[in-house]
């Protein structure tokens, strides 16, 4: 993949988080993604989100919502965003919740820069289909329980650390 631009220390690291909707997975991500960039020593990062079929200006999921806020975040400001070629434009790593978002990203101009983030996480390659396919997606709370979205917090969480882990790494901190 292509190594963002850190060379200069007014260049920050653009980071896009891919779902569908953008009111579960991305905004999630998004939020916990601002804690650990910073917990892992990359201060200056910029970090977004985006839906392939979002609805502009929507809120976030109420399961999101309560799971973010009982994990010490808010999502209360939130409002969706729409993926367009300039959001693609504008990252230097997008993250996407699953295959479908990958293929969608590639086709607006995404290449090597946009990957699941579980793949990425795990060091996979960018579709994460060194398994069985889907196995590296987080996987979609919308319409769950809030044990569901704990659980998709959880898958979140995980992969988040270990990707800001690795973009550390790569970055220089």
């Amino acid at each position: 993949m292509k190594q963002p631009d850190t060379e200069s220390p007014e260049a920050p690291l653009r980071l896009l988080f891919v779902c569908s909707g953008n009111t579960c997975r991305s905004p999630m991500a998004e939020v916990l993604s601002r804690r650990i960039a910073s917990e892992s020593g990359l201060h200056s990062v910029e970090i977004r989100s985006a839906g392939t079929h979002a609805g502009p200006g929507l809120q976030a999921s109420g399961g999101a919502q309560r799971t973010a806020r009982r994990h010490g975040h808010s999502l209360e400001g939130h409002a969706s965003t729409v993926l367009s070629r300039e959001l693609v434009e504008w990252a230097d790593w997008i993250f996407a919740m699953g295959p479908g978002h990958l293929h969608r990203l590639r086709a607006l101009g995404g290449g090597e820069k946009a990957t699941l983030l579980g793949a990425f996480a795990s060091g996979e390659g960018p579709d994460g289909m060194g398994w069985d396919g889907d196995h590296l997606a987080v996987p979609d709370p919308f319409g769950g329980d809030d044990e569901v979205y704990e659980r998709t917090f959880q898958t979140l969480e995980k992969f988040v650390k270990l990707a800001m882990k690795r973009l550390a790494g790569e970055v220089g901190g």
